[in-house]
């Protein structure tokens, strides 16, 4: 299957010259001596215009390798609750970007709840905005979409322990690589204080911790469920450490802080 872009010419340029450009800028703040190894990261996917600074910051501290599992969102309600694509390729304004066979088979072989769908992944744009980046920083590299819409645990849980089996039984390196925005469409105060008490819960790595937070707290977390299976995996590999590269809300960006979206970048190790 070739997956066509759905968000290009709105969330990022669609001209290839102008996106490897807005890739570039937005991943010049660190050198490159300071890039590290992760087990994962956590990117916000909201047009380049308001996440980009923060993906880009996240993107320029890490050492990419040649493989990449992305754990995004199912925003729209059609297609499976968790869906993979298992073969084929993503295309770009930069070209296209190969699925891992090998990797999305040992996927979907250690976890059943994951099926694959090219509905649920058509018009998702938080797997999408990803791939310029990985395009740019990491040429050559292969990857595995999976767009996850179910909010029930034991299911992220599900998907949290296969992943963790497939990451430790491979002998090559590959990047966990979750996308979520944080609090939606409060004002900024309430955002700031709402978003933080979700931060505290991934810097402790805790899954059970995020989930409860963000259900009690009412935090709209659009990657909830990819946050949780995220951490359930790191929990799993023995990840220690985790830390908050950049945090952002559109307010920044726009000045509006009446109704905003909070963007947190994030690694694991």
């Amino acid at each position: 299957m070739l997956r066509l872009p759905a968000v290009s010419g709105r969330f990022y340029p669609s001209h290839p010259a102008e996106l490897t450009s807005a890739v570039q800028h937005f991943t010049q703040s660190e050198s490159s001596t300071n890039k590290v190894a992760v087990k994962a990261c956590l990117v916000p996917h909201a047009g380049y215009v308001y996440s980009g600074p923060v993906a880009g910051c996240v993107f320029a501290r890490i050492a990419l390798p040649k493989k990449v599992l992305i754990l995004g969102v199912r925003h729209f309600p059609r297609g499976e609750q968790a869906a993979i694509l298992s073969s084929g390729a993503w295309r770009t304004p930069l070209g296209d970007a190969p699925i891992d066979e090998p990797l999305a088979q040992a996927l979907r072989a250690a976890c059943p709840l994951l099926r694959e769908d090219g509905v649920a992944h058509s018009r998702e744009h938080s797997l999408e905005v990803q791939i310029p980046f990985l395009q740019v920083l990491a040429p050559g590299f292969t990857f595995v979409p999976v767009a996850l819409g179910t909010v029930r645990f034991e299911d992220l849980l599900s998907v949290g322990e296969a992943v963790s089996r497939v990451l430790a039984e491979s002998r090559e390196e590959i990047l966990l690589l979750t996308t979520s925005d944080l609090n939606h469409y409060e004002d900024d105060a309430v955002t700031r204080v709402k978003d933080r008490k979700a931060i505290e819960q991934l810097l402790a790595i805790n899954a059970r911790g995020l989930y409860d937070t963000c259900r009690n707290e009412k935090i709209s977390m659009c990657g909830l469920g990819p946050a949780a299976a995220m951490l359930t995996a790191l929990e799993r590999l023995g990840a220690k450490r985790a830390e908050l590269v950049r945090y952002a809300t559109s307010a920044d960006v726009s000045g509006d802080t009446s109704a905003v979206v909070g963007y947190a970048g994030m690694i694991f190790s």
